[in-house]
């Protein structure tokens, strides 16, 4: 599935009562829109990004932005108009379109997932909360006129998904109508449009309180923990060197692979790449590559710790079990964590290695291969604070 984000920041969000717009203000020593940009490029799921700016802007956008996944494009009039001009860059290959606004810059990824998978399913999908409060309808001259059943009151967030086709039919049925966001303009369509869970969390930030608001939100935060796990097995064959955790090991056969066929190092890379959410080692590394063709999986385990990194993530710790009937690993294992933890930036006591026999079980057992489970801890830091 190919997924398009679309971030509209082509207003300029006049009730902060500010001179730049909104989206460029700073939150916890950020710009606004950088928040939402950072989490859509840590995201897996969403393939490229296109962002509307206002004209003066996107003639000359910010340093943070120059990244190969993101576009950018002109803002229009109204914010329909500036979805408009972006989704006429998204490729026409594109599944699924995502919408969201630049002034809600605390969207998470589990929540993009979220209305991402229901928009493949359902043509449409919005993220929304449940009203908690009791819901009045009030009259022009400000007094209540009626009380409405909150059961069915939702209020509306960012993102909204779609298929391509639907939110460019809804585009296009628009014409000089106008709505404030473009799940109103689908439902005009006669497209359903389903209501996802949405998130407290993502507050939208409209006036200075707002502002306020979100930076005690930034002054509590916490570090966000992940944890992956990674499993490998090779076979022992002649003429072999027998590599394990970057260690060359004595004996008379070695793991049968493409690369150097370490296989607690290419446990360990998995285990980091799947907490991070930042694919696995045959997505980075293919067998199919002549490159990688007797390569040193421990400077793989360092060029995967790299993407993670990059996508803001450090290494807590990392547990591996090595499941062996022979050679015996134990005096091997000092070294072994020493050379794994300087690929993963840590220190060597944040790094376990233990030893296990099959106890004469299947081919580990029988002394024809060995396998190797791997733990990783990592976590995404705080943000920053002005």
């Amino acid at each position: 599935m190919y997924v398009t984000a679309i971030i509209a920041a082509g207003g300029r969000g006049a009730r902060v009562g500010a001179v730049d717009p909104k989206q460029f203000l700073p939150l916890g020593g950020r710009p606004l829109l950088s928040w939402s940009v950072d989490t859509f490029l840590r995201c897996t799921l969403i393939d490229d990004i296109v962002i509307a700016l206002p004209a003066e802007t996107a003639a000359d956008p910010p340093p943070y932005l120059g990244h190969a996944r993101v576009r950018i494009v002109d803002g229009g009039e109204r914010r329909q108009d500036s979805v408009a001009r972006a989704c006429a860059l998204v490729r026409s290959s594109a599944d699924v379109v995502l919408v969201h606004d630049a002034a809600r810059p605390f969207v998470s990824e589990a929540l993009v997932t979220r209305v991402v998978e229901a928009a493949a399913q359902d043509g449409a999908a919005i993220a929304a909360l449940a009203a908690r409060d009791t819901v009045k309808r009030a009259s022009a001259t400000g007094y209540s006129e009626e009380t409405l059943p909150r059961e069915t009151i939702y209020l509306a967030q960012t993102p909204q998904a779609f298929r391509l086709e639907v939110l460019r039919a809804a585009l296009a049925a628009a014409s000089g109508d106008t709505a404030t966001d473009e799940a109103a303009l689908v439902e005009r369509t006669g497209q359903p449009v389903k209501l996802v869970e949405g998130d407290p969390r993502n507050l939208k930030i409209t006036t200075r309180e707002d502002f306020v608001m979100a930076e005690s939100m930034l002054a509590g935060a916490a570090p966000s923990w992940r944890i992956g796990h990674g499993y490998d097995l090779h076979r022992l064959a002649a003429g072999r060197r027998l590599v394990l955790g970057g260690v060359t090991i004595p004996f008379d056969r070695g793991l049968l692979a493409h690369s150097d066929g370490d296989v607690v190092c290419h446990a360990v890379t998995d285990a980091v790449l799947g907490a991070a959410g930042a694919g696995d080692i045959g997505r980075l590394f293919p067998d199919t590559d002549p490159v990688w063709k007797d390569a040193d999986s421990i400077g793989l385990l360092s060029r995967a710790v790299a993407v993670v990194r990059e996508a803001g993530f450090r290494i807590g710790s990392v547990d591996v079990t090595v499941i062996a009937e022979r050679p015996k690993l134990q005096p091997h294992v000092a070294a072994m964590r020493e050379r794994l933890a300087g690929a993963l930036a840590v220190e060597p006591s944040s790094v376990s290695v233990k030893g296990k026999t099959n106890e004469g079980v299947d081919a580990i057992g029988a002394g024809d291969a060995i396998a190797a489970h791997a733990v990783a801890l990592v976590w995404l830091p705080p943000p920053a604070r002005p």
